[in-house]
C-alpha cells in the first residue's frame, strides 16, 4: 500500500500545470468572446448615431421646404413670395434664438433663403426656389446636421418639389 500512494503522490505532481493551462485557455476564450461583443456594441453605437445625424439633417430639410411651400402657396398677402415681378420680405423659425431667419426673396427666377438656422441646435438648411417660365416652380431644400462646413461627421440631407 505504501507503493501505491507514492506512486498516486507521483502521478499528482506531474498533472499540476494541467489546472493552470485549463485556467488560462477558459480565460483566453472569454477575453476573446467579450472583446468581439465589445467590438460589435461599439460598431452598432456608431451606427446608429450616424443614423441619428442622417434624421436631423433630413428634419432640417424638410422644415426649409414646408417654410418654402408656406411662402409660395399660402402667404397672407395672397400672392407668392417668390414672384419674379417683386420682391417680398418672409421669416422662417424667426425666434429669440433666431432673430436673423428673415430674407428678401422674389423678385427673379431663382430665391435663395440662405441658412434657416435651428438654434440652440447646430441644424441649419439652404432652400432654393426656382420658378420657370411655364409656371412650374421647384423647391430645393438642403438640410445639414451641422452649420460647421468643416465638421467630418457633416450629413446633408435634399428634399425638391416641383409642382
Amino acid at each position: 500500500m505504501k507503493k501505491n500512494f507514492q506512486f498516486s503522490i507521483f502521478n499528482f505532481q506531474k498533472e499540476r500545470g494541467f489546472t493552470l493551462f485549463i485556467a488560462v485557455v477558459i480565460t483566453g476564450t472569454l477575453l476573446l468572446i467579450s472583446t468581439g461583443i465589445i467590438n460589435l456594441a461599439v460598431k452598432q453605437s456608431f451606427i446608429s448615431n450616424s443614423g441619428k445625424e442622417s434624421q436631423m439633417a433630413f428634419y432640417a430639410a424638410d422644415t426649409g421646404i414646408e417654410c418654402a411651400l408656406y411662402w409660395d402657396v399660402k402667404n397672407p398677402t395672397g400672392i407668392s413670395a417668390f414672384a419674379t415681378s417683386t420682391g417680398s420680405t418672409i421669416y422662417c423659425n424667426r425666434d429669440g434664438n433666431n432673430p436673423s431667419n428673415q430674407w428678401v426673396v422674389g423678385g427673379s427666377t431663382v430665391s435663395i433663403i440662405n441658412k434657416i438656422t435651428f438654434l440652440p441646435d447646430p441644424y441649419c438648411t439652404i432652400v432654393t426656389v426656382t420658378k420657370v417660365d411655364n409656371g412650374t416652380t421647384k423647391i430645393e431644400s438642403l438640410g445639414y446636421n451641422t452649420c460647421d462646413g468643416v465638421s467630418g461627421r457633416r450629413v446633408e440631407r435634399a428634399v425638391r418639389a416641383s409642382y
